[in-house]
């Protein structure tokens, strides 16, 4: 039986996001997208640090010799463990006046997904991208909000989640290529059943199970590998954003979160599951 969600860290973060777990250090990376912050949480002794970045952060994960990458406004970045900037791997081939990259993930082989945000949410101007040694490569177009990124624990399905539309897809994925087919929908909530709850960023457990944080919805959904809602946990504020395991034994389920108008939510929270979520890949830039 899962435990409850709890608060784990008041870091009040604008719009916390990219919860990735660092084994070697036994410690949460994670960003602030509003507030140009990259944090590092320990919770086991309770460390946190903050440090800044000098434009809007998306999305993070380490780099396999060390080093984060980074998906920011301006494109993909080689960052320092501080947050500073080493180097541009690719520009945002969109318009950086109203595009960001949001979400990202690391493939079995090391390749780094990432999707963009298409502010204005109106033209589905967004899409998602592959980044390896050969350069950035268009997965998926006509896009809002790419996000909700994870892969089965074999490696042969991807899911993503297009926010606004209230849409979680799956795709087959090659992971000896990094190519996509066949896509189709895995989740649509309703609007009229679920009110604004939209889903968010994601993780998925060693049981193969995809994990959605619903942003207005104040829950985290639990789905089988069919689609299939399997249990839905309550987070105690309005708009948890991205689910990610870590600790120990690797069963303890962080979920950050985004402040919400009258100012609560912006906190990091954690919860111990009966699942465990397998160990993230770093990016290999040699891939």
């Amino acid at each position: 039986m899962a435990g409850v969600f709890a608060l784990a860290l008041d870091c009040r973060c604008q719009l916390g996001e990219s919860p990735v777990w660092l084994a070697d250090a036994q410690a949460l990376l994670f960003v602030d997208i509003k507030g140009r912050r990259l944090h590092r949480f320990a919770p086991e002794t309770g460390a946190h640090e903050a440090v800044a970045v000098d434009e809007e952060i998306g999305c993070v994960a380490p780099v396999r010799d060390g080093g984060l990458i980074a998906g920011l406004r301006s494109g993909l970045w080689l960052l320092r463990r501080d947050g500073s900037k080493l180097r541009l791997l690719a520009a945002n081939p969109e318009d950086h006046a109203t595009s960001r990259f949001n979400d990202g993930r690391v493939d079995p082989r090391g390749r780094y997904l990432a999707g963009t945000v298409d502010e204005p949410k109106a033209g589905g101007a967004a899409g998602l991208y592959r980044y390896d040694a050969r350069g950035l490569t268009r997965i998926a177009q006509g896009l809002l909000t790419s996000n909700g990124l994870a892969f089965s624990p074999d490696g042969r399905t991807l899911y993503h989640a297009d926010t606004p539309r209230y849409r979680v897809d799956r795709y087959d994925y090659d992971p000896e290529t990094g190519a996509v087919a066949n896509r189709r929908m895995f989740v649509q909530l309703d609007p009229a059943v679920t009110g604004r709850a939209r889903p968010d960023g994601a993780a998925v457990d060693a049981q193969g199970c995809y994990w959605t944080a619903l942003y207005d919805g104040g829950r985290v959904h639990r789905y089988s590998p069919d689609g299939d809602l399997i249990a839905s946990y309550p987070v105690p504020t309005a708009r948890p954003t991205m689910p990610a395991f870590g600790g120990a034994r690797g069963t303890t389920v962080f979920v950050t979160s985004a402040r919400d108008e009258a100012g609560d939510g912006g906190g990091l929270f954690a919860m111990e599951a009966d699942v465990a979520g397998a160990p993230p890949p770093a990016f290999d830039p040699s891939v």
